[in-house]
């Protein structure tokens, strides 16, 4: 009898751990759903605090981290956050924007965008 209720209980144990297993989200995926969340919402306060907490600089995660298929800063001007993107490009090494590919972008998608004057400035354009 004690055999038939020990694995009554294991089986029950079993189902529901299946039912309830959700797929492991590493860290580094939650700080880039993250960062994407604080831009799209154009709050550069809990992006600067969550950046801080984390021990991420801007310049270290800006060629990796991508939101919607786009590079932070293309992503803060899809989303017309002003704020948060002069935060990005105040943080990004001047070699980042010289290349211009970021300014053309917004250029050719979001001409009347307030960042480009600021990207401009920044990369010494």
């Amino acid at each position: 009898m004690f055999k038939l209720s020990k694995l009554v209980v294991v089986t029950a144990v079993v189902a529901v751990s299946s039912f309830s297993y959700t797929a492991p989200v590493s860290a580094e995926d939650q700080l880039a759903v993250s960062i994407c969340e604080y831009i799209a919402a154009d709050d550069k306060n809990r992006l600067r605090s969550k950046l801080k907490s984390s021990r991420v600089k801007i310049r270290n995660i800006y060629d990796a981290v991508q939101c919607n298929g786009n590079n932070l800063l293309r992503h803060a001007v899809a989303s017309n956050a002003v704020d948060t993107g002069e935060y990005i490009v105040k943080n990004l090494s001047k070699s980042a924007l010289a290349d211009g590919a970021d300014i053309s972008w917004v250029e050719g998608n979001f001409a009347s965008s307030p960042l480009i004057a600021v990207i401009k400035e920044r990369a010494g354009l």
